[in-house]
C-alpha cells in the first residue's frame, strides 16, 4: 500500500469531548464542535486520540463519536481519520473493523499497551489490524509515554514489514533525530507535535501533525501550515514563539502539577475559547479549571498574534 508520497498529510484537529459534570458526554456540544472544525477549512479532524480520551469510553460511545464526525465530515467534504486505539488489542481490533465501515481517510491505531511488544509481535498485530481495515490505511500512533517505544531503527524494520501503515505518530527531537529519520524511514508520512511543525517541514521530513497547536486555535494552526510552503522563515519564527508559550505557561501544569497531557490540550482549547469543549476529563483524570485559561487568554494573544485568531 505504501507510495512513497505523503498521501495524508498537513494540520489535522483533534476531536475534544465536552465532559459534562456527571462524566456524560456532551452529544450536541460536540456536533458544535465539528461544525466549528470544518467551518476552520483544517486539513482534517481525528478523533480519540489521547486528547479524545479514547482510554475512557465505552464502546457504545466510541460508535456514537465515530457516527457523528464520519457523517459531518463526508457531507461537508472534510477529511476525517478515527482513532481506533485502545490498549486491549481484542477491543481494539473490533474497533478498526467498526471505524473501517465509516470509510476515513484512515484509521489511527496503537501498539497493545499492557505488556511491551517485540518488534516481530508489533509487525503481526499491524498487519491483522490492516487486514481487519478491509483496504483502509493504518497510522500508528507511537507517543513517549507508550508501553514500547520504536527507536527510528526498529520503527524502520517494522514499517518495512506492514504495508498497510502509512503514517507514524511520534514525537521528534534534534538534528540528529531528523538525519536519522531521513536514514530509516521511507515512503511513509511523519507527523510530528504540532508545536514542532515546522521545523520537521524545513527538515523536508514532516508530512504534517496531529496538532496540540490546532487545540489553540484551529483556524490558526491552518494559516500557519499554509505559511510553512511560502515562507519557512516566518514559519520557524512563529514556531520558537509557540514553544516559548508552551514552556512558559502550559508545561508547568504537567511538571509542577502533575496533569495529563489531555488536560493540556483541553486547556489550550480553552485559553482559544474556540469552541464549547470546557477543561473537564473524565473521571479519575484530573482537569485544569477554567480560570486558569481566562488568565491565560491574554498572554496568548500578546505573544501569538498570528495563531490566536
Amino acid at each position: 500500500m505504501k507510495s512513497g508520497e505523503h498521501a495524508i498529510r498537513g494540520n489535522w484537529a483533534s476531536l475534544l469531548l465536552p465532559i459534562e459534570a456527571d462524566d456524560a458526554i456532551e452529544f450536541r456540544k460536540l456536533g458544535v464542535e465539528i461544525d466549528i472544525l470544518i467551518d476552520a477549512k483544517v486539513d482534517g479532524i481525528y478523533s480519540n486520540g489521547t486528547a479524545g480520551e479514547f482510554h475512557n469510553q465505552t464502546e457504545e460511545e466510541f460508535d456514537r463519536i465515530q457516527l457523528m464526525l464520519a457523517e459531518r465530515c463526508q457531507k461537508a467534504g472534510m477529511p476525517f481519520i478515527i482513532g481506533a486505539c485502545q490498549p486491549d488489542p481484542a477491543i481494539m481490533l473490533n474497533r478498526v473493523r467498526r471505524a473501517a465501515v465509516l470509510q476515513p481517510a484512515a484509521i489511527q491505531v496503537i501498539l497493545p499497551d499492557w505488556w511491551p511488544v517485540t518488534n516481530e509481535e508489533a509487525i503481526d498485530f499491524l498487519n491483522r489490524a490492516s487486514d481487519t481495515a478491509n483496504g483502509i490505511p493504518l497510522i500508528l500512533y507511537n507517543p513517549p509515554h507508550a508501553k514500547r517505544v520504536l527507536s527510528l531503527p526498529e520503527l524502520g524494520v517494522v514499517l518495512a514489514n506492514t504495508p498497510g501503515v502509512v503514517g507514524v505518530k511520534l514525537a521528534d527531537g534534534g538534528k540528529d533525530w531528523y538525519a536519522d529519520a531521513r536514514q530509516h524511514v521511507h515512503g511513509v508520512s511523519l507527523f510530528v507535535p504540532g508545536h514542532h511543525l515546522a521545523t520537521g517541514v524545513g527538515e523536508g521530513v514532516a508530512a504534517g501533525s496531529f496538532s496540540n497547536v490546532a487545540c489553540l486555535s484551529p483556524r490558526g494552526a491552518q494559516h500557519w501550515t499554509e505559511l510553512m510552503q511560502n515562507d519557512i522563515g516566518a514559519a520557524l519564527e512563529i514556531e520558537q514563539r509557540i514553544c516559548r508559550f508552551m514552556d512558559e505557561h502550559i508545561v508547568p501544569f504537567r511538571q509542577k502539577f502533575g496533569y495529563s497531557n489531555a488536560a493540556l490540550d483541553k486547556l489550550l482549547a480553552a485559553i482559544g475559547n474556540w469552541g464549547p469543549v470546557g477543561t473537564r476529563l473524565r473521571s479519575p483524570y484530573r482537569w485544569i479549571e477554567q480560570e486558569e485559561a481566562e488568565h491565560l487568554q491574554t498572554a496568548a494573544k500578546t505573544e501569538l498574534p498570528e495563531i490566536v485568531i
